[in-house]
Parts: structure tokens; sequence; C-alpha cells
């Protein structure tokens, strides 16, 4: 059975380009995925396709209003069960630890709904009547939830069985627990030389353990330089820390 996932924002036309390319078409060309993406202007308070106003109390910036919203995501959701997300600056930091559960609540609803925000955030009431999980893509704010959403679909999708042409691709990516959280090393390919620039002796020797034991030290080297919370065993923040991107 093949994932439903379901995108509501205010720019469909921003979320089915980039879902129609590349991997994320290919999952659902091969019927791995289903997209569906709706337009919240489809269900505006008036015939002028209003779906944001001025905040209560004043304030710089508009507002999504909660009935728009809600009638959209009540329309996209088969039943209370399925995931629902909020891209949100106020959301828990996605990482690939969020990402499997993520992954795996989707794949046992069948079912996935991402809301995107905009303008200055939705109508507190959306919160209050639909109970989001809300989600951030990292410390900063970008104008609203559609790059966002797309970036939690393709760390989603590439998770599902068969879209990935080799299964151990994505096992053995960055922050996966095969590099115990940490960074990939250095990969080469073709030519074996550039501008002087060779590729290491032992990848070309066919010496299998002495290959993945030189990629397991680059792992582990790279992951100190860059990221030594990663290499101290801090992955995960805690919830409450996300404060990024999406509305």
């Amino acid at each position: 059975m093949s994932l439903a996932i379901k995108v509501v924002t205010l720019f469909p036309e921003m979320i089915r380009e980039v879902l129609s390319t590349s991997i994320l078409g290919r999952a659902e060309r091969q019927g791995q995925v289903t997209y569906e993406v709706l337009d919240i202007r489809d269900r505006a308070v008036d015939r002028h396709g209003t779906v944001d106003d001025a905040p209560y109390g004043g304030g710089a910036g508009m507002v999504l209003m909660a009935p728009p919203v809600v009638e959209t995501v009540e329309a996209a959701r088969r039943d209370a069960a399925t995931p629902l997300l909020l891209m949100s600056a106020q959301g828990e930091r996605l990482d690939e630890d969020l990402v499997l559960e993520l992954a795996a609540l989707a794949a046992a609803a069948g079912e996935l709904v991402l809301v995107c925000g905009h303008y200055k955030g939705v109508d507190q009431r959306v919160l209050d009547l639909l109970r989001p999980r809300e989600v951030s893509i990292g410390d900063y704010v970008l104008t609203g939830g559609e790059l966002p959403a797309l970036v939690v679909i393709d760390a989603l999708v590439r998770r599902l069985p068969g879209v990935l042409g080799n299964s151990d691709s994505a096992e053995n990516d960055s922050f996966t627990a095969a590099l115990d959280g940490g960074l990939e090393g250095p990969w080469y390919t073709r030519p074996p030389e550039y501008r002087g620039l060779a590729v290491p002796e032992i990848l070309i020797s066919g010496h299998h353990a002495n290959i993945e034991r030189w990629r397991a030290e680059r792992s582990r080297e790279r992951t100190r330089e860059r990221r030594p919370d990663l290499a101290a065993g801090k992955r995960r923040p805690p919830r409450d820390r996300g404060d990024g991107a999406g509305e």
C-alpha cells in the first residue's frame, strides 16, 4: 500500500513542482507514494478569497484565519488518527531521529498531512482544534512553511522501501545509526587523479575490510572536526529548543 501525503498550502504550484521531480516524482510514478496538494484559498471566508487578517490586539503582520485552515485539513484528513504536522517556527527541530519517528507514524497510518504556515502564523484556534505536531527545520524563520514541508517530505519519502535504488544508501547516510549518529567521511569517484589530487590508494586496493575501517576512521574524524556536539553524543536537542523555519 502506498503512503498518501497531503499538503495544505497557499501556494500549491510551488509544492507540486518539487513533488513531481527527481526521487520524489519517481516514488509517485512507481506507486510507493501519492501526493495531494490542497489550496487553503479554496475554503476562503468570502468571495474575495480572504484567508488572513490583522491580529486582534494589534501588531505587525497578518495571521492565517482558523476557518479556511481547519476546514481544509478536515477535508484532507482521513480521520483523527492521521498524523498532522504544522510547519512552525516554534516546533520541535527536525533531525534524523524525528524523521524516523514520523516515517513510522505515517507508515502505520498510511497517510500524512502537512500544513504550511504563512504570514505571521496561524490563528491559535487551529492548534486548539486540530492539535497538530509542530515541526521546525532549523533555528531561523522563513516566509512560509512550503520549503520546510518539502524538506520533511523528502526526508520521509527516501526512507520508504524501494524508493532509493540501493537501500544501503539511506542506512549509511550522515546521522544514521550505522555512523553512530555522526557524519559521513569523504567520497571519491572517477577519475583516479584530478589536478594533482589522487584518490586515496586504499580505496582502490580492493581490500574491503581495510576500506571499511578507513571510512569509519574518516567519519569519526570529520564528526569531531565539524560537529563536536555529535561526537559528544548530543544528537537530539530538547523538544522545546526548536525555534526554526516555517512561519
